[in-house]
């Protein structure tokens, strides 16, 4: 049962990695501003909370990822613990995102769903 939940943890993280990239290498480009729907000046007056934030985004999906190869060795319990602990986070701050700012609701069902996908099918795994 691992291996299902294997596929959405690995999908959030490089869901994940992407952002890490838009908020700490392109924030203030065409790109990351577009995404983001930020004007020049802000991207600029944001760039150190950007870079903040990208990182914290990018350690969430290395848990995430040495937690799925952790399970794809066999090491269920370390894996679980692991994977539970990178896509619950992003989870929540999907949560988070959606709460504070309901404009952007999107995003955070985009942030959130591979990750609840992933949380709830170790849980099941666990349970089952």
């Amino acid at each position: 049962m691992y291996i299902v939940a294997m596929i959405p943890a690995a999908l959030a993280a490089l869901l994940h990695v992407y952002i890490f990239v838009l908020e700490s290498v392109l924030w203030t480009g065409p790109r990351a501003r577009r995404v983001f729907g930020t004007t020049e000046q802000e991207a600029l007056a944001t760039r150190s909370m950007a870079l903040n934030q990208g990182f914290y985004n990018l350690f969430l999906a290395i848990i995430t990822v040495v937690g799925v190869v952790f399970l794809g060795a066999g090491s269920s319990d370390v894996g679980a613990a692991l994977v539970l602990a990178g896509t619950g986070s992003m989870l929540a701050a999907a949560v988070v995102l959606a709460v504070t700012s309901p404009d952007k609701r999107r995003a955070a069902a985009t942030q959130g769903l591979f990750p609840l996908l992933a949380v709830i099918a170790v849980l099941v795994a666990i349970t089952g």
